[in-house]
């Protein structure tokens, strides 16, 4: 599973700069502020995602993307639990996937096989099957909230 440790705070954190949201590290051992997954999962407060460098780049991807994909005034009020319907989650998952390609040393392909070994579950059995083949939505979802001209790195 690719960490921060791996690929270091400073692209990740201004990734997120670029949605106006902050990353804030936690030192190693202290628990991890507004995480949904405890132990090692990133995890959000309004603007904040906090993680620390034993954070799977995964789960900061997918929680940075539900505060992206929400609109602002929920994003104002969040805490911990992020999901507001299936579709939101969808588009996160799609989401953290594009936003991969942006993080040197992560990618598409490395995020897509520490979802499936973390265990995130898909219609078609991976991450890559249903980003492939079954996203239509997701990505619909995103198009809807002009999102995906600003992250794409297709």
């Amino acid at each position: 599973m690719l960490t921060l440790a791996d690929t270091g705070f400073d692209a990740p954190r201004a990734l997120l700069a670029g949605y106006g949201l902050s990353l804030i590290e936690i030192p190693a051992g202290e628990a991890i502020p507004g995480s949904f997954w405890g132990e090692v999962e990133a995890g959000l407060i309004g603007t904040d995602v906090f993680a620390r460098a034993d954070t799977p780049v995964h789960s900061l991807l997918h929680e940075a993307g539900h505060l992206i994909v929400m609109p602002a005034e929920r994003r104002a009020h969040v805490h911990t639990d992020a999901t507001d319907s299936v579709a939101e989650e969808d588009a996160t998952c799609y989401l953290q996937i594009l936003l991969a390609d942006r993080l040197p040393g992560v990618g598409r392909e490395r995020l897509m096989a520490d979802m499936d070994a973390w265990g995130y579950t898909f219609r078609l059995g991976s991450a890559r099957a249903w980003f492939e083949h079954d996203a239509e939505d997701a990505r619909a979802f995103l198009e809807s909230r002009g999102l995906l001209p600003l992250t794409c790195a297709l």
